[in-house]
């Protein structure tokens, strides 16, 4: 015996470390825009990691709305050793001027040699230009790298720049036979606090929380983030009635924004009974609060996701419409039983096979002996090329 342990008798080959290595970059920069996800909206979140004789150099993420872009920060921290490097940046290069100048520009400038792109915008006011500025200065430029990976960053900003309306996000917490409540309408609590503060980062994740009016009445929730440092939604109510108490949480906690959404037929006595500015009252034409044209208000608002919480009914709708993006549910280990038990979904449901909802499933995980399902709509026409 010679003494040498031969772990792995394959050799890896100069390529395939580099593919490694440039793997790991491109994992950096996708944990880096993680971190920011709900942070930078309207914006998507993206990092940014710059490389040199290989080493790392430079590190950014975009932190918020109208500041520095990550290819800006990262570039910035790298100095004169961008030169000649590799940046690895999870989203195409912008390549127009907005809140700030084109992150194309800003790597033509630094002389960067090669940049290498997670996935590409689908933005018209990117969409490839930033590609091409890149490749007209004579910059290497590789995308599609770890698309997989990255993609799940962007399932908001695509959505909601290609459809003009937010991104739907559905949460549930129900027992292993699908109840959210026992014949006798109790709910509190099906899952444990481990589940539940689980389901907190979703809204620090979201722009909005939304919810019916019978939430409002019968629970008088918050809809606040509860963890530490998280950002407060917006929390909507759909009152086509306008029966939202003035003491209600929602209405009276100043916590956060609260807008609610009535019939064309509420009187403006009635609206102009709310006057706290954390309340707004939107009017819509019909006297029924219809769910397609919520979101459409939302997203002129620049609304470009919501977290919907509400009970059955609401959730009936949105399935009904198939408007449900993203649904996550939580599952006790119980089992509740009987016909009157409810579940998540109200209304009719579907009565072919072929006409439901088709959802694929992301995750699968446990928090704390629950179990936690994540599935969305397979939207490949949104996501930028390979």
């Amino acid at each position: 015996m010679s003494g040498i342990s031969h772990v792995n008798s394959k050799r890896i080959s100069q390529k395939e470390g580099t593919v490694l290595l440039e793997k790991e970059y491109m994992r950096l920069a996708i944990t880096l825009a993680r971190g920011m996800k709900g942070q930078t909206t309207p914006n998507p979140p993206v990092g940014a990691v710059v490389v040199n004789d290989g080493a790392i150099v430079g590190l950014g993420a975009h932190l918020a709305y109208g500041e520095k872009h990550a290819e800006a920060i990262a570039l910035d921290m790298a100095k004169e050793k961008a030169e000649g490097g590799t940046v690895y940046v999870t989203l195409e290069p912008c390549s127009h001027y907005g809140k700030t100048g084109p992150c194309a520009d800003y790597l033509i400038d630094k002389k960067v040699r090669r940049v290498v792109i997670a996935c590409r915008d689908v933005n018209e006011k990117v969409a490839g230009k930033g590609i091409a500025r890149l490749q007209s200065a004579g910059i290497i430029v590789e995308e599609g790298f770890l698309f997989d990976e990255a993609r799940s960053l962007y399932d908001v900003f695509f959505h909601f720049i290609s459809r003009k309306r937010p991104f739907v996000t559905l949460k549930a917490a129900m027992s292993l036979d699908g109840k959210t409540a026992t014949s006798s309408l109790e709910s509190k609590w099906i899952t444990n606090e481990a589940a539940r503060m689980d389901a907190h980062a979703y809204r620090h994740e979201h722009d909005a929380i939304l919810v019916g009016i019978n939430t409002v009445l019968e629970d008088d929730p918050k809809l606040t983030n509860r963890l530490p440092e998280g950002r407060q939604p917006v929390r909507i109510v759909l009152d086509t009635d306008l029966r939202t108490p003035l003491a209600a949480n929602v209405a009276s906690d100043g916590l956060a924004e609260t807008w609610i959404f009535v019939g064309s037929h509420i009187a403006a006595s009635k609206i102009e009974s709310f006057d706290s500015p954390h309340v707004r009252i939107i009017q819509m034409d019909d006297e029924t609060v219809e769910i397609k044209r919520v979101l459409e208000w939302l997203g002129r608002e620049q609304i470009s996701s919501v977290l919907v919480e509400g009970g059955a009914t609401i959730n009936g709708s949105f399935l009904k419409d198939k408007l449900i993006d993203k649904l996550v549910i939580y599952m006790a280990p119980i089992v509740i039983g009987g016909e009157q038990a409810p579940g998540a979904f109200a209304g009719k449901g579907f009565a072919r096979l072929k006409d439901a909802l088709e959802l694929h499933i992301q995750e699968v995980t446990m928090v704390e002996g629950q179990i936690k399902i994540v599935a969305t709509k397979e939207e490949n026409d949104v996501y930028g090329n390979r």
